[in-house]
Order: structure tokens, then C-alpha cells, then sequence
């Protein structure tokens, strides 16, 4: 199939370990919308049972992401463990995020796309390069504390204290 799949229907009910190195040319092929470059490392621990198969994924390494405020380029560290459940059933379904259901006569697996979301997930939504990252915390406090100025308990709306008139 290709780089990423592997053949389940000839393992062996143990565990079978899987190494891959994850490149450009890997992004390319699932996606280049959240991370275009990275250099990964991931170790795929598959435990095959009679009904499931219990998959754990160790992903470490770093993406290369564009900062929002300077447009630098910066490499951001990805460290993660993840598992997932492969259950035999009729027809392919995603249970959750945790569970899968595969046809019990499905031949491959194919583990790219899994480890691709895995590190999409890990993503930060505000890509802020490291010499921003303190600045970007004092900013944050700052705003909290205006926020937290502006609404002081001793200013109560005018309608509020009407409406505990009624009462």
C-alpha cells in the first residue's frame, strides 16, 4: 500500500513494534493546511487480540511552524503518547475519539493518518515564536487585569438595582 500502512491481517496475536520517520514528504501526503515541515520520530506498538487491537503511538520531535506576529519561522517540540482501540466489527465506524471499527477482513492499516492528527492536535492554535512566549504572557496579564478594573463589584448596573427593588 505504502510507507504508512501495515499489513494486520498477517500479524501474529503479540505485540509488533513499528518505527518511522516522519519528513516533509509525509505532510505532503496528508496535509500541509497546519504543519508543512517537521521532523518526527514515531515508534507504533501494535497489540493484536482476537477482537481488537490496542495501538499506542510514541511521537517525538518538532514542527516548523510561521509566528503569527513576525512571520519567523521557529521549531516547536512535540513530545506524546497516544492510544487507540481497533475493534472488528461489520463496517467501518469512528466510535470516538479513542475507538475505531474496522471490517474483520480489512487487510491494512494505515497509521500515517492517525499520526498525522495526533501532531495537528498538538498544534497551538496562536503559533507564537519562543522569544515572543513572555511577552505574550505579560500581555495576557495585562489584559486580565483591565478587564478585571472595568468590572469592580462596587460598579453594579442601575437596572440591577431596580430590579432588587421588586423584590
Amino acid at each position: 500500500m505504502n510507507d504508512f500502512s501495515i499489513n494486520i491481517l498477517g500479524l501474529s496475536k503479540k505485540e509488533h513494534s513499528f518505527n518511522f520517520h516522519l519528513r516533509e514528504s509525509f505532510f505532503a501526503k496528508y496535509g500541509t493546511e497546519v504543519v508543512s515541515k517537521g521532523e518526527f520520530d514515531a515508534i507504533v506498538v501494535l497489540d493484536k487480540r482476537e477482537t481488537l487491537i490496542e495501538a499506542s503511538f510514541s511521537i517525538n520531535g518538532k514542527a516548523n511552524l510561521i509566528c503569527d506576529r513576525s512571520l519567523d519561522p521557529f521549531d516547536h517540540p512535540i513530545e506524546m503518547e497516544k492510544k487507540l482501540r481497533i475493534k472488528f466489527g461489520e463496517t467501518a465506524e469512528e466510535v470516538s475519539d479513542e475507538i475505531i471499527i474496522i471490517p474483520h477482513d480489512q487487510v491494512w492499516l494505515n497509521v500515517g493518518q492517525f499520526m498525522y492528527e495526533f501532531i495537528v492536535l498538538e498544534i497551538p492554535i496562536k503559533k507564537i515564536h519562543p522569544r515572543f512566549a513572555e511577552d505574550d504572557d505579560d500581555l495576557s496579564a495585562d489584559l486580565k487585569l483591565i478587564y478585571q478594573s472595568e468590572k469592580s463589584e462596587d460598579d453594579i448596573d442601575p437596572r440591577w438595582e431596580q430590579l432588587k427593588k421588586l423584590k
